[in-house]
């Protein structure tokens, strides 16, 4: 159960503020998240391999200047965050503004349904699609999935700015006042101990620096999709499903995974 608090809900309310303690029926996205984070953040080369391709594709979209590019600003604050070395995160960004070879990489989004007709959206950079579609195509298959028409799934998702808290580390109405007054649309209290701030993505920037104005630092902060809904499964097909999610991080070309399965803390605890 989590505590669920909208702007939109409270348009008049005085600060400071509580989060109202109204209780809703599900499971945080948190638990989607850590499980995935968890998992990526194993496996640090891959994981630096994987931002490199990020850093390449938003230098190539918009310049190699942080300051003036707000995809390659992100890309890079994603990579220190991870003690990606500083002559790793140059090289990407000479890869993607053309200095370098190695920038020639493509995004393809692929839609799918997992064991149970779970839904599984996967976000790729690829320099070879006719490698990494077979690929995700048999990751698929063998995990009792199959991969599906564009926009199969996608209307099942919403692509949302995300910031994860531990609520020992924040002040509760710090946090909500922060989010209130530059973008924030729902912040959500946790049985695990997390405050969970969603926005809309153009607000991520302003939001983040927000934040970081007020020394209040995010145990995840991402630009994602999250789904609408959530959908239960009975400890079997969710343990497939788990392995089908797996499959797809492990692949070099997969920047993000994203299911409407409802990762119940048993299933992570498998």
């Amino acid at each position: 159960m989590i505590g669920l608090w909208k702007v939109s809900d409270y348009p008049s309310l005085p600060h400071p503020f509580s989060l109202p303690k109204n209780l809703m029926a599900g499971h945080s996205k948190w638990a989607n998240i850590q499980h995935r984070k968890g998992r990526v953040d194993a496996q640090r080369g891959k994981l630096w391999s994987k931002l490199s391709k990020a850093i390449i594709v938003a230098a190539k979209a918009g310049g190699g200047d942080p300051g003036a590019n707000l995809r390659l600003r992100k890309a890079i604050d994603d990579a220190k965050a991870v003690s990606m070395p500083k002559d790793n995160i140059q090289r990407a960004i000479k890869r993607g503004t053309g200095e370098l070879d190695g920038g020639d990489l493509e995004e393809i989004i692929y839609e799918g349904y997992g064991p149970g007709g779970v839904a599984v959206m996967c976000e790729t950079l690829t320099d070879n699609r006719n490698r990494t579609g077979p690929e995700m195509r048999s990751i698929f298959s063998k995990a009792g999935g199959e991969i599906g028409k564009t926009g199969c799934v996608s209307y099942l998702f919403e692509r949302k700015g995300i910031f994860v808290f531990d609520s020992a580390n924040v002040e509760e109405e710090q946090l909500m006042e922060v989010a209130l007054e530059h973008g924030g649309d729902d912040v959500e209290s946790t049985d695990e101990g997390k405050f969970q701030v969603t926005c809309s993505p153009e607000f991520f920037d302003e939001l983040r620096d927000a934040f970081d104005a007020a020394s209040m630092t995010p145990e995840i902060k991402e630009v994602t999709r999250l789904p609408q809904t959530t959908v239960d499964a009975d400890p079997a097909v969710g343990k497939q499903v788990l392995r089908l999610l797996e499959g797809l991080e492990d692949n070099d070309d997969v920047q993000n995974v994203s299911t409407n399965l409802n990762i119940t803390d048993d299933l992570m605890d498998d």
